[in-house]
């Protein structure tokens, strides 16, 4: 079978746009640049920008950063000099605020109605109740979930609309979290395209997307039961200035003597939500997505169907934890058209074949790319890939890069001469964004089933798995680690070699597991 590439949400689509969307380009002159930061609102950003040409696109993605960072220090509750926290170190004061604190307050009392509860800034305060269980190695008691229910159901703010003001009324914690980062990123992405600098702008910030302008974005949603950064996507879609919301409690959460709990937490009763794995939500409105996809984790799927037909344009799809699924009518219609217009474009960012069929065992490699404290900065080149005993490459697993600088892989010096040409040659399908649940900045985690580059299992023996990361006529960094894949599960941290833009890589021979 024949390696497909998959190309991850930094890649975007240069390659396979619809052909609405070429005709835009080829009639004014414009081209998709792209841009990739980690450390943004705490996580991972892929940025898209269609612009007249790598000036225009550079300026506008400037103004998508500063706009993000200015709406962040308004909303954050992790900033302890943000306007949010100061106006929540009040009480009984009404505060006049800042139109976009306003709105936020404003649309979390909309939604906590809209969702019976469901949706609560305050879900903060039973979060920091299991946090702290977790601390005394014990699950909360019923009298402590009870305690901070109790808590949750009070106001925690009034709004005078008159005057734009907010009255904070009690201590309980509350993050302004589910949809903020929607808001926040939509906001961004209006901006940059009301500069003029640019004709379409997609933000992907942690796997919660907006797409605006001139361009049609195709999304892979993630399967939450097989989520590494290169498996192949559950869905497969393509939206034009729409919203893509993913939330799903399969990459973070609470261990407690053995047990795992999601990080979602109901706040009507005080428990982490245990039935819904994720849910994907695409609307017209950025918050509309952010916060039906939070709320549906949270939700039974029938309650869900009926707030979602409360807001028009919303489509869905839920992931149960026992692997079946519930869609909306429309969701459907969202699928990547099968004609599609390719654009030439000499190279690529490359990912990991699709599977066809797992084997017993297979290898997960995870890597951390050094963050550099306060400051945002942008991805360095990297290539993960594995030799056989002979030095031979067997497979690339993963290639990123900025893809406007594509002319710079040469500074991947091993994989670019060992690999690239055999790479590129084969078929690709390339997707632009991928949406799932929130990652942590700079984590990355790239599964190999054990076939090479044909498709083929490969033989048990010792394998030298590589991870080569570079900037430009900057700095360099190559770890390699040899492990036998014999059939007896093996775990090995890769040495670093005194480089600096990885910090910590590893590897986990397993079982793996059966499909869902």
């Amino acid at each position: 079978m024949r390696n497909r590439i998959i190309r991850w949400a930094v890649g975007a689509a240069a390659l396979v746009i619809t052909a609405s969307a070429a005709a835009v380009l080829l009639h004014t002159r414009v081209q998709p640049f792209y841009f990739h930061y980690e450390n943004v609102m705490g996580t991972s950003m892929d940025l898209t920008v269609v612009a007249r040409n790598g000036s225009d696109a550079g300026r506008a993605a400037m103004i998508v950063l500063d706009h993000i960072g200015r709406d962040s220090r308004i909303l954050s509750g992790y900033d302890a000099g943000s306007e949010f926290t100061r106006w929540f170190g009040t009480s009984g004061d009404a505060v006049r605020v800042s139109p976009e604190l306003y709105d936020v307050l404003a649309l979390f009392d909309k939604w906590r109605d809209r969702t019976g509860g469901a949706l609560d800034a305050s879900a903060e305060a039973v979060s920091s109740v299991w946090k702290r269980a977790v601390s005394l190695g014990r699950p909360p008691s019923d009298r402590e979930l009870a305690s901070v229910v109790r808590d949750v159901r009070q106001p925690h703010w009034r709004l005078d609309p008159i005057a734009r003001t907010a009255t904070h009324l009690d201590r309980t914690p509350i993050i302004l979290n589910s949809f903020t980062k929607s808001y926040i990123l939509d906001r961004a992405a209006l901006a940059a395209l009301a500069s003029d600098l640019a004709r379409g702008v997609v933000v992907n910030v942690g796997g919660d997307l907006v797409a605006r302008g001139a361009w049609t974005e195709r999304v892979g949603v993630t399967d939450p039961f097989d989520n590494a950064d290169n498996a192949a996507p559950l869905a497969r879609l393509s939206v034009r200035d729409r919203a893509v919301a993913t939330s799903g409690s399969y990459r973070r959460g609470f261990d407690i003597a053995g047990r795992h709990y999601s990080h979602i937490v109901d706040p009507r009763t005080g428990q982490p939500t245990s039935s819904v794995a994720s849910a994907t939500v695409v609307a017209d409105r950025a918050v509309d997505a952010g916060a039906l996809a939070t709320a549906f984790c949270v939700l039974p799927p029938e309650d869900s169907e009926r707030v979602a037909e409360s807001v028009p344009g919303a489509e869905f799809l839920i992931v149960l934890t026992n692997g079946t699924s519930v869609q909306s009518a429309g969701w459907r219609s969202l699928a990547e058209r099968p004609s599609r217009m390719h654009m030439p474009d000499p190279v690529t960012s490359v990912y990991a074949a699709e599977q066809a069929g797992k084997p017993g065992y297979e290898l997960t490699v995870a890597l951390d790319i050094a963050q550099i404290q306060g400051g945002r900065v942008e991805r360095p080149y990297l290539a993960v890939w594995i030799e056989d005993k002979d030095k031979f490459p067997v497979r690339t697993l993963a290639v990123l890069y900025r893809e406007r600088e594509a002319r710079y892989l040469a500074e991947l010096k091993a994989w670019y001469k060992a690999d690239r040409l055999r790479a590129m040659a084969e078929g690709t399908d390339i997707l632009g964004s991928v949406s799932s649940a929130t990652r942590a900045p700079g984590h990355y985690t790239f599964k190999w089933d054990l076939k090479d580059a044909q498709g083929k299992l490969i033989p048990p023996g010792t394998y030298t798995v590589s991870i080569e990361a570079a900037r430009e006529h900057g700095t360099y960094q190559i770890m390699r680690q040899a492990i036998a894949l014999t059939g007896a599960p093996t775990k090995a941290d890769i040495p670093l070699n005194g480089g600096i833009e990885i910090s910590a890589a590893s590897l986990d021979y397993h079982p793996a597991a059966p499909a869902k």
